[in-house]
């Protein structure tokens, strides 16, 4: 399988795992939408120039659909906001942190599991930063906004949004694992024989 065949699979993956998880940020299902980023700049770094805007637009236009199949206006909703536009570089932190940990990758060990851990710490601590900052300073339903509630609606929802991310990211982490063993005992077993 060519390296361009491998990317488009992992984008089809995240783009089915973004439709269908971003439809309702509170269902029983979890938003993937930020993992779905960090993935993506570890596998499509190479193609970052059009994937991570691809996945952007495809945001956007599922928070579209959703917010008007509930009959009400896009930029009317609670959610959306002048800083709804933060979530450009809310997400571009996540994939940041993808390609940071990719370049450094050299296959599965502690050291890769600690990178692994560091990053996405870091990705979402920013991320947040620009999704959370984004809608506290801008949206009219913050009557009176203070650096103290910003910093305690930042800590309130910091855990949640790390608990989601590092689930998704984890599970595409045990996969890559189990992908590596799998390709080292093939290869083993081709030179035995």
């Amino acid at each position: 399988m060519t390296a361009n065949v491998q990317r488009a699979f992992v984008l089809s993956l995240l783009v089915l795992l973004m439709a269908g998880t971003r439809i309702n940020h509170f269902a029983p299902i979890p938003d993937a939408s930020w993992a779905v980023f960090f993935i993506g700049g570890f596998y499509l770094r190479n193609w970052t120039r059009w994937a991570f805007p691809l996945l952007m637009a495809l945001a956007v236009v599922i928070d579209w659909a959703v917010i008007r199949s509930q009959g009400m206006d896009f930029w009317g909703h609670y959610c959306v906001s002048a800083g709804y536009w933060a979530l450009v570089p809310a997400h571009f932190a996540m994939w940041a942190g993808g390609m940071l940990l990719r370049r450094s990758y050299t296959g599965a060990s502690w050291r890769a599991l600690g990178l692994f851990a560091a990053t996405l710490v870091g990705s979402v601590v920013v991320c947040h930063l620009f999704a959370q900052g984004g809608f506290y300073w801008t949206s009219d339903f913050v009557a009176e906004p203070t650096v103290a509630g910003w910093f305690k609606n930042y800590t309130d929802w910091l855990l949640p949004y790390m608990r989601t991310a590092t689930m998704y990211a984890g599970a595409a982490a045990l996969v890559q694992v189990a992908v590596e063993a799998f390709g080292r005992q093939s290869a083993t077993g081709r030179i035995a024989h």
